[in-house]
């Protein structure tokens, strides 16, 4: 599928040009990323779901420090989308804790935490999905894979960007065949406990500041200091987080 095919069939959905180009830039993004559970094989499975095309993001609260959004039942794609926009025309004098609320699904963390060290921040999201994840000795699933995302601008122009989720393989990879549903457990073998504790964590926080449905919470602040040529001069020719494939 091309990035043109992908918004003409979002656009059948209801979506609008901007809207429906806002969602492609992402998966594009994911598959020049390798990330091609992220990518244009989304916009089949978004025909799948219970859509409303017209829904806009709002922001219910904001304060220099803090500001809560409502998804008002838009694709959590968008309301990021709005949030990063937002943030980036108004950045924080030193820090701020955005919380959105019915926001689903968000897609790849680090493509809006690399947005927003590209605009000099540092920033941190993390999200909750729907519960996939058992508990390490089996049972039912009871925490999303929930990913984490950090990402460090830096003077050299590349920001260090690191996404992570708390599964062995996506669901994403699950939904296009790259892997079976009995994959999707906490990663970290023998060590899975980790990955676990993380899910439940971020579960939890997100959960305490957003409430009962699916939400995203993002931290950004102004940098004080620039650690990522070093670790680049440490590391010589090694790939970094985030880098290019």
């Amino acid at each position: 599928m091309t990035g043109g095919e992908a918004t003409e069939r979002l656009r059948a959905l209801g979506y609008s040009r901007a809207d429906a180009e806002v969602l492609v830039s992402h998966f594009e993004d994911a598959e020049r990323r390798g990330k091609a559970g992220h990518g244009l094989a989304r916009v089949a499975w978004l025909e799948t779901l219970d859509l409303d095309p017209g829904a806009c993001p709002t922001r219910a609260l904001a304060e220099e420090g803090f500001e809560r959004w409502d998804g008002s039942g838009a694709l959590g794609y968008l309301v990021l989308d709005a949030i990063v926009r937002a943030t980036l025309e108004q950045p924080p004098s030193h820090a701020r804790v955005a919380v959105a609320e019915r926001c689903f699904p968000t897609g790849v963390l680090g493509y809006w935490v690399r947005r927003l060290a590209e605009g000099g921040l540092v920033a941190i999201l993390t999200a909750t999905s729907q519960r996939r994840l058992p508990h390490p000795s089996g049972g039912p699933p009871l925490t999303g894979t929930n990913p984490l995302a950090i990402a460090i601008p830096s003077s050299d122009g590349q920001p260090l960007v690191a996404d992570v989720s708390m599964g062995a393989v996506t669901h994403g990879d699950v939904l296009a065949g790259r892997a079976a549903a009995e994959e999707l457990v906490p990663f970290g073998g023998a060590q899975a406990h980790k990955a676990f504790a993380l899910a439940v964590g971020l579960e939890s926080l997100v959960g305490a500041l957003a409430g009962p449905e699916h939400g995203a919470v993002l931290v950004v602040a102004r940098p004080e200091h620039d650690p990522v040529p070093a670790l680049r001069a440490l590391a010589r020719d090694r790939r970094l987080p985030g880098d290019e494939p």
